[in-house]
């Protein structure tokens, strides 16, 4: 089933670290930024623990380029530097960070509120990542009465499932594979750290599809 989004005045779209934006939402924001939304991303963690083993991307390093690449891409779906959020919780460890999360967020919707913020989007309760996790829990916790939807990035999986609302990636899967491309430091460009993270051929290609899906996030 279709997603019916409507025309939202001013959308929260939230991603645990800098690239979940685009690989669960990239769809939804070029769809609305088209159609005259005022879309705000935040970013909630710093991205520093993909490779912390690197020797020549050191953290503040890797930090300063996994915000580029966020910015680079979402410039792409119309969405200006300015409005993009950075919160800078270590990466790994949000769920400790609770409190504060919390606090960040509603302090990021409530200044939003007077441009009607009317839609929130943010990571899946499911998710198998905890740091979605604890960013679906204190989106849960700032109350309000925005609607919102929820995306789901650990495991990839199929848009195809049961009670998903589905948005079509302008471009198709060419170009939402383009913006996810962007955020090279994910895709095997850090060579020296052995265990480091790397998006797999197989996720590329399932992050890729030219649909997204959304539950609706009942509260």
């Amino acid at each position: 089933m279709r997603l019916r989004p409507g025309r939202p005045r001013h959308v929260v779209v939230v991603a645990p670290h800098p690239d979940d934006e685009i690989i669960g939402a990239a769809a939804l924001i070029a769809t609305l930024a088209r159609r005259g939304s005022r879309v705000t991303v935040v970013i909630v963690s710093d991205g520093a623990a993909s490779h912390p083993g690197s020797r020549r991307w050191p953290r503040a390093r890797l930090i300063a380029e996994r915000h580029r690449e966020s910015r680079r891409a979402l410039r792409r779906l119309g969405v200006a530097a300015g409005a993009v959020r950075r919160l800078d919780l270590p990466d790994g460890v949000v769920g400790a960070h609770r409190a504060d999360l919390t606090r960040a967020l509603r302090r990021i919707v409530r200044a939003g509120a007077g441009a009607g913020v009317d839609l929130i989007v943010g990571p899946a309760a499911a998710d198998a990542h905890p740091d979605h996790r604890a960013v679906a829990a204190a989106l849960h916790g700032i109350g309000g009465g925005s609607r919102r939807l929820s995306y789901q990035v650990w495991p990839p999986q199929s848009p195809l499932r049961r009670g998903s609302r589905l948005v079509a990636m302008p471009g198709g899967s060419a170009a939402k594979r383009s913006l996810i491309r962007v955020h090279r430091t994910q895709l095997g460009a850090i060579a020296d750290d052995p265990a480091g993270f790397a998006i797999a051929r197989h996720e590329l290609d399932a992050f890729s599809h030219p649909l997204e899906a959304y539950l609706e996030v009942r509260r």
